[in-house]
């Protein structure tokens, strides 16, 4: 049976409102997430929560009686039954959604990766913002995306921010975090045109040859791509910019990619 806390001072409930710090989520190896949606898409991958924090009045939703049976069910998980006022704390948002849930830490390797799996792989490099990942794994998950390959120092996929703007897609796309020369090294030893998007180029994102697996390349947001990483590119391409602005949000420009090149390939 669940327990119930209602007290700030409890010791779980300063520990797991610490996760919203990175370095206590690198300590502990556990982060975040909260809202019914994506703690359930997470139950269906079969992601359960280590701890899962709910509203004494969502405890007769069938979603949440459904988490709370899978949490007890896996043997060292537990069930916390509080208050809108620590739920509120532990998310850090005034309007606190019914369940939060604490998972373990999770990753794949590019060892791992099976580049005939999809017609189509995001990869991002040095991204910094949280909202452009969590919309960039949600456009992976739209477009069925191999995996999300994070290049570099990108903002921590795992934040409590990424993980809300993903709404269940940190759960549905594998994510590898690598440095450049080993993403670099890994790609070239099998198929994969890498592609990136650049302002240094006149190849219309609609007239350019995509070949698959396509591995679409998003710079920072900022600085876009560096020298080097578009010179190692196969295929550089714009998105043609009729006003004033002289780019896009990195996560618009990468799902108007990803749409175009899913076309190509037949989606």
């Amino acid at each position: 049976m669940p327990r119930v806390v209602t007290a700030y001072s409890n010791p779980l409930v300063k520990r797991v409102q610490g996760l919203r710090d990175k370095r206590h989520r690198r300590e502990e190896g556990l982060f975040l997430a909260e809202g019914l949606r994506i703690l359930t898409e997470a139950r269906e991958t079969g992601r359960i929560p280590r701890y899962l924090f709910f509203a004494a009045a969502s405890a007769a939703h069938p979603l949440v009686r459904a988490l709370v049976a899978a949490v007890e069910a896996r043997g060292d998980g537990e069930a916390i039954e509080t208050t809108p006022d620590i739920l509120s704390k532990l998310s850090g948002k005034d309007n606190p959604q019914a369940v939060v849930g604490v998972f373990d830490a999770f990753g794949t390797t590019l060892a791992e990766l099976d580049r005939t799996a999809s017609p189509i792989w995001l990869v991002a490099e040095r991204l910094r913002d949280p909202g452009n990942l969590g919309t960039i794994l949600r456009t992976g998950d739209a477009v069925g995306a191999g995996a999300l390959i994070l290049v570099d120092d990108c903002v921590d996929p795992f934040s409590t921010e990424a993980v809300r703007a993903s709404m269940g897609a940190l759960f549905t796309v594998p994510i590898v975090r690598t440095p450049w020369p080993d993403f670099l090294a890994w790609l070239r030893a099998g198929p994969g045109q890498l592609v990136g998007l650049s302002l240094q180029t006149e190849e219309g994102y609609r007239d350019a040859p995509y070949a698959a697996p396509t591995f679409l390349l998003t710079g920072n947001e900022a600085q876009g791509l560096p020298e080097a990483y578009e010179a190692a590119c196969d295929l550089l391409v714009k998105l043609p910019m009729r006003g004033k602005a002289d780019s896009l949000n990195a996560a618009v420009a990468t799902a108007v990619m990803a749409y175009e090149v899913l076309a190509r390939h037949g989606g």
